[in-house]
């Protein structure tokens, strides 16, 4: 299950706009008053409310240990549905963002050493995570692709930790040697990746040998998931509300309790934020989200109602 989120929700202001590499801006966001802001670990995002119900999930990439200070990287996508495009074009120095959070789907937990694979914009949920275990003196490694030296952000701030650091631009190198780094299954050893969709493919192949929970990922577009079809019809309780409702088969359980009057939190609605992440009393899941891990689907304590399902006929969730 992945750690909760705080309630926090402030307008903020945008206290510098840098370029971080080609088409990459960074923006440093602070509290107007100068309070400071919620606390954060290494791998927690936060979502940005950019109007008319667009609404954008960026990890973290500055220093947990600066209160005063959030800072995110947003690379501009070709096939913007708005969000990039709207950060781009539409925040500068001394603008207000409406920010909620911070969430940790993507913990980082102790190891005896680390390998971080980063594809292009997967560099920012890692970059406070290379921080953290250089400071405690764990070893690590950090493989870094992306489509040209260019493209690449943060990579100065990388440079001082050496040989630690793989950078390797596909115009120079050719794909991503995971072979190399991960050829091997190590027990000692937990990989964490954060990247494009065909890397995080490529890596859970590679790492089928490993232990389980040895691989750790975050994704930024859904993982595509087996033909389910739309399923069959079924009956959500809502606990705390006490409102019963019918989610039919080409509706989301999310869009059925909200038509309800249900307030369910969302962002992304493809099941890659966590935010929907919604306790389960009773009934299993049908699982359908790139958030939980195997371990927690089995469980089946929680299920992110944007895109999961039930497998039976009812389930009573804490809504």
């Amino acid at each position: 299950m992945s750690a909760p989120p705080t309630s926090y929700e402030q307008s903020l202001v945008v206290a510098e706009r840098a370029q971080a590499a080609d088409e990459t801006i960074s923006l440093t966001l602070r509290h107007p008053e100068g309070e400071v802001l919620p606390d954060w670990q290494p791998g927690a995002h936060v979502e940005l409310l950019l109007g008319n119900g667009l609404t954008r999930t960026y990890s973290l990439c500055g220093d947990p240990a600066d209160g005063t200070a959030w800072r995110i990287a947003v690379l501009r996508t070709p096939d913007s549905r708005g969000g990039s495009a709207c950060v781009h074009d539409k925040l500068h120095a001394g603008d207000r963002v409406e920010v909620r959070g911070p969430r940790n789907n993507f913990p980082l937990r102790p190891a005896r050493r680390y390998l971080f694979v980063a594809g292009g914009i997967g560099i920012t949920p890692l970059l406070p995570m290379v921080a953290a275990v250089e400071a405690a003196g764990t070893p690590w490694h950090l493989l870094y692709g992306g489509r040209s030296r260019a493209s690449m952000a943060f990579t100065s701030q990388l440079a001082p930790y050496g040989q630690k650091v793989s950078l390797r631009p596909q115009d120079e190198y050719g794909l991503l040697d995971l072979d190399a780094h991960l050829g091997e299954p190590d027990g000692d050893t937990l990989v964490y990746c954060c990247g494009p969709e065909p890397l995080l493919a490529a890596i859970e192949e590679h790492c089928r040998a490993w232990p389980t929970g040895a691989l750790q990922m975050e994704r930024f577009t859904a993982k595509e998931q087996e033909a389910q079809g739309a399923g069959t019809a079924f009956e959500v309780v809502c606990a705390e509300s006490g409102v019963t409702v019918q989610v039919p088969p080409k509706h989301t359980v999310l869009s059925a309790v909200r038509a309800a009057g249900i307030d369910a939190p969302f962002s992304c609605t493809d099941g890659i934020c966590g935010t929907c992440e919604t306790e389960v009393l009773e009934g299993e899941p049908d699982h359908r989200d790139s958030v939980l891990s195997p371990e927690d689907r089995a469980a089946g304590e929680t299920m992110m109602i944007c895109v999961s399902r039930a497998r039976g006929p009812r389930l009573v969730l804490d809504l």
